[in-house]
């Protein structure tokens, strides 16, 4: 884990040093740093709206052959794979958007978490990760309560759109199971607990890149209903 972790975090460290060395402030480094993983991952966010949407269109027809062959698991796997063929869908294109991001998140957590172990072991960086930062007097050190509480809400409120965006998408809202709902308010109250004891330099990334992608999900919600009217049109 430290070797894959080590592949994907030296880099960022690169590009959060370079970054530093233009900006002389590491608050302000940490949140350019932020908008450029972001955007740099956008692509990926809309990759995975393509594939959902492509998902609510099969949908209707997957689970009339789950009913017809409901019984027969083995034909009902010949005829998925035919649908699969005959629309040109890849079940797996909603989850590897959400599998290429997982060990960047993991990589930018260990960097900024620990930023000396992957970057260059200068003077000039080992100062700046102790900066001080608006209200926070050491970015390297926890702060207890504006940070974590501001990341735990723009959380919910990201994972809420992530979680409506899925349920519209495959229309399986009645279908989740309990412990899908409950992480929606779980996951948040562990972000604020985690934040509590993170640095504040990485209580701020994972802050500002929920904040982002609740405008990211604004957008992708209209990018969804683009694609929704333009199959409309092509069935007409």
């Amino acid at each position: 884990m430290y070797t894959i972790l080590g592949v994907i975090a030296k880099p960022l460290g690169w590009l959060l040093g370079f970054l530093y060395n233009f900006l002389s402030d590491y608050g302000i480094t940490i949140i350019i740093f932020t908008i450029i993983v972001k955007m740099c991952l956008y692509p990926l966010y809309i990759k995975q709206t393509k594939s959902m949407a492509r998902m609510s269109e099969v949908q209707p027809k997957m689970l009339a052959l789950q009913r017809k062959y409901a019984n027969d698991k083995e034909t009902l796997n010949i005829k998925m794979a035919e649908l699969y063929k005959e629309e040109k869908f890849n079940p797996m294109g909603g989850c590897l958007p959400m599998l290429i991001q997982m060990p960047i998140i993991m990589g930018l957590f260990a960097l900024l978490r620990q930023p000396m172990e992957y970057m260059t072991n200068d003077d000039t960086m080992l100062f700046a990760v102790h900066e001080e930062f608006l209200w926070i007097m050491d970015l390297s050190q926890p702060d207890k309560w504006i940070l974590p509480i501001l990341a735990g809400i723009a959380t919910f409120i990201a994972f809420s759109m992530n979680q409506q965006q899925q349920e519209e998408a495959t229309g399986t809202a009645a279908q989740m199971n309990g412990m899908m709902k409950m992480m929606k308010y779980i996951f948040p109250i562990m972000i604020v607990w985690m934040g509590r004891s993170f640095p504040s330099g990485l209580a701020l990334y994972w802050a500002l890149g929920q904040i982002m992608q609740i405008f990211f999900n604004i957008h992708l919600k209209s990018v969804r209903n683009k694609l929704k009217e333009e199959s409309k049109k092509k069935k007409k």
